[in-house]
């Protein structure tokens, strides 16, 4: 799932490419994906895109003087840019992956697609961005939030550390890929407590977002959006890198599964070298 820096890039790449241009239409293939229908679609046809931007993990482009396409790609969405489409055809009403294709006076555009078949991917048109549920739900920016603010959402909401991160009502924009990054860098286990946590553990997590958010925002602004996987991937520390070594300590990067996704992490650097029991055999070790 695309995450604060994906979305950060993506949005910085259309500031530089799209920002200025005319929208010489607005095409609707998966009718599902557009959860909005007033304003119509219609109505963004020559509007002229003014801004991109982010609100968590929801992609925000301004259009005229008060449209806007919010876009939250969920797990298998992506934002496509093509400098130039193969036909001036319209699209179809389910054409393949392609849910929304926006093209542009210059020839160019994107496409806002989705894999598989399970359609998540949600795009609104709306005045206001904080009409759209998501949005409004929305805690501090986990880049912006300041470090005090940090510990207050984090206690007030007792749970496992992991789970309170990605909790987007907590803090926008972290998800699962980099709560795995930010938990190694900080030296703590998944299943901590967040009401148990030290006031430095606190410092460290803190500085561990910010480093790690930081530090990926910087790789990917400025990669071209077929580029930006490849990058997150070749990043990373420990997720997805299940049974290869932690680059830290060496120790083999475990992981835990769930019914929908999984975590990774590294026994030696978080755990005390205790391994976590896998929710699908047993009980958690914590």
């Amino acid at each position: 799932m695309p995450e604060l820096p994906e979305v950060e890039a993506l949005a910085a790449y259309l500031r530089e490419r799209a920002v200025g241009h005319t929208v010489e239409r607005f095409e609707v293939s998966s009718f599902s994906a557009l959860k909005t229908f007033d304003p119509p679609p219609t109505a963004v046809n020559g509007q002229v895109v003014t801004s991109a931007g982010r609100h968590g993990k929801f992609l925000d482009v301004g259009l005229g003087a008060d449209l806007h396409l919010v876009v939250h790609l969920a797990r298998a969405g992506w934002l496509h840019y093509r400098d130039a489409f193969k036909s001036p055809a319209p699209l179809k009403p389910g054409s393949g992956p392609i849910a929304i294709r926006v093209r542009l006076d210059d020839g160019s555009g994107f496409d806002l697609t989705e894999a598989g078949t399970q359609k998540s991917l949600a795009a609104y048109l709306v005045r206001d961005p904080a009409t759209v549920p998501g949005v409004s739900r929305l805690g501090p920016d986990a880049l912006a939030v300041s470090r005090d603010e940090f510990a207050e959402r984090l206690k007030g909401r007792n749970g496992q550390v992991k789970g309170v991160l990605v909790d987007q009502e907590v803090l926008a924009g972290i998800g699962n890929a980099y709560s795995d990054e930010i938990l190694h860098v900080a030296k703590l286990s998944p299943f901590a407590l967040t009401g148990k946590l030290t006031d430095e553990q606190i410092d460290t997590l803190y500085a561990a977002m910010r480093e790690v958010e930081t530090d990926a925002v910087a790789r990917s602004v400025g990669q071209r959006a077929a580029e930006l996987k490849g990058e997150k991937r070749a990043g990373m520390r420990v997720h997805a890198r299940t049974g290869l070594p932690c680059p830290v300590c060496g120790d083999t990067v475990r992981e835990v599964s769930f019914a929908d996704k999984s975590l990774q992490y590294c026994a030696t650097c978080q755990t005390g070298g205790k391994p976590l029991a896998d929710r699908r055999l047993s009980k958690l070790i914590r």
